[in-house]
């Protein structure tokens, strides 16, 4: 893959390519990851290129305009004279780089570098082309700034971790290369990149946006998706072990509540359950309906996918804007201050997803205790053959439990919250950067719930034998079986749930299901 950026197209997808590669196409020799190579447009570099020329035009000015001829944030009254413009641009880095806390990992660190480079595209931004190749170059060449995670309000932009990661593009810092920590003028060297000095209104442009939100964002966002798929196959797996009744699952009746995501679902959990000897085995049954988590999965698998789509399509519009301050608008000769730095769209969709992925962890864990104990399942004591010699799968439905548990903190919406900065000058913020990062800690919650679902419904389905499951849940048995063998003894349980864990995050269980039933939604 070949991304080019013009600051206006920029999807999802690749966000995600760039900044994950794919270890599947190294060598064994390289034992390392491909990354696709990233370019700036044409069109993207000439629009570049006028707004950095208008720079040059305003400092010859008597007009105070902001961050480019005076200081910043409280300071914005101060004028600044021409000589002093670089010191500046140099110093707004350097103390903005007050970030603390652990760092954030390479894959979001390489999203933000490509959001910075992006949003610099759309050419209202005031910096030379030269600033945005440094930047690509630093991703092509694997050069990966150490940007500590906490610092942002969300407002003036993520200010703290963006100073962090531009750092390095003047040679200041610190940065990763090649699996190294080392200053960032040393990595530079290294990957044979010639750090920038920057003019007029450079810095700012490089700090001022929501690009670490936005990057942080785009990466739950595309695990989310993931993820709301495997809960329907979860879902359907734990139907069939617990003998459910797929009536619930009938399009006529999801078709007279038209919400999307719940069609899908139930389209999904029918699909995969096709050709199913278990559900045959029980179709004149006397039961009328099953519990909720097992009738009512589409609705909430459903309304979690609603708002999955609105949290995509936030992120989508915000990756491919100009969310800096001042904005130059060469063609009409205007420079407008203005407030795109202010996280709040980013904020309320990551609250969002944050509070709907907690709901798919939330409905799993209570599909698992159905499945381990015997009052509900009709199945041995927490999936074990052995009862009382053996504890099963009890500790695993517990950690569940305890996930479920932090996420209904870690749901508690961030944007809500506002602490004045910058003298009361910046009044209002976002936290749209904790915000964030909380929806994805939820998402890796949630993976960790999912695989004990998995788990536990293939134990319970050993349990159904000689029956066969149905197409699609047949065959993420089988993978999962490859990979963690039937419980008949007590082990340790989490490194099969880290196994279960890895097969969702990579993509194998819905590929598997996806080739068995033909779709997955």
């Amino acid at each position: 893959m070949h991304v080019i950026i013009d600051g206006r197209s920029l999807s999802i997808e690749q966000v995600v390519a760039v900044a994950r590669g794919d270890s599947r196409k190294a060598s064994p020799a390289q034992q390392a990851k491909v990354y696709p190579k990233v370019t700036l447009s044409g069109s993207a570099r000439e629009r570049i290129a006028r707004a950095s020329e208008f720079v040059e035009s305003l400092l010859s000015r008597e007009r105070p305009v902001y961050g480019v001829t005076t200081g910043f944030g409280k300071f914005a009254e101060v004028v600044i004279s021409p000589d002093d413009t670089a010191a500046l641009q140099r110093n707004l880095l350097l103390s903005h780089a007050a970030g603390v806390g652990e760092l954030l990992p390479e894959e979001v660190v390489r999203a933000i570098l490509l959001l910075r480079a992006n949003a610099l595209a759309v050419g209202c931004s005031g910096v030379r082309p030269e600033v945005v190749d440094t930047l690509i170059a630093m991703l092509n060449e694997g050069v990966h700034p150490a940007v500590p995670s906490q610092g942002s309000v969300g407002a003036s932009g993520d200010l703290a971790p963006l100073a962090h990661a531009m750092l390095v593009l003047i040679g200041q810092g610190m940065a990763f290369y090649r699996g190294q920590l080392m200053p960032g003028a040393q990595a530079m060297a290294a990957a044979g990149i010639s750090p920038v000095t920057l003019r007029a209104k450079e810095g700012l442009a490089l700090i001022n946006g929501t690009q670490v939100m936005t990057a942080i964002g785009v990466l739950a966002v595309h695990d989310a998706e993931r993820l709301a798929r495997v809960a329907d196959i979860a879902a359907a797996m734990t139907t069939e072990a617990l003998l459910g009744t797929t009536a619930a699952l009938d399009p006529r009746i999801h078709g007279v509540r038209a919400h999307r995501g719940q069609q899908a679902s139930a389209a999904n959990i029918l699909a995969l359950m096709a050709d199913s000897a278990i559900r045959r085995s029980h179709i004149d049954c006397p039961r009328v309906q099953d519990a909720y988590s097992l009738r009512c999965a589409p609705q909430v698998h459903g309304a979690v996918r609603d708002a999955i789509a609105y949290a995509r399509a936030v992120v989508e519009t915000e990756m491919n804007s100009a969310t800096d301050n001042p904005l130059l608008f060469p063609d009409d000769g205007e420079v407008l201050s203005g407030g795109n730095f202010h996280g709040e769209p980013v904020a309320m969709a990551m609250d969002f997803l944050g509070i709907a992925l907690s709901e798919l962890a939330s409905i799993s864990e209570r599909r698992t205790e159905r499945m381990v104990n015997p009052q509900l399942s009709g199945l041995p004591p927490f999936l074990t053959e052995h009862g009382g010699l053996s504890s099963g799968m009890m500790i695993a439905q517990y950690t569940a439990a305890a996930l479920v548990s932090e996420n209904k903190v870690l749901a508690s919406p961030a944007v809500v919250d506002s602490i004045p900065t910058s003298g009361n000058q910046e009044d209002h913020v976002s936290m749209g950067t904790i915000a964030a990062r909380k929806a994805r800690q939820i998402a890796g919650n949630v993976a960790n719930v999912l695989a004990i679902e998995l788990l536990a419904a293939c134990q319970a389905l050993d349990f159904r034998a000689p029956l066969r499951p149905g197409r699609g849940t047949g065959a993420v048995y089988r993978l999962v079986r490859e990979h963690v063998p039937h419980l008949e003894h007590d082990r340790e349980l989490a490194p099969d749930i880290d196994s279960a864990r890895r097969l969702i995050v990579s993509g194998e269980v819905e590929r598997a299901a996806r080739e068995a039933v033909g779709r997955v939604d």
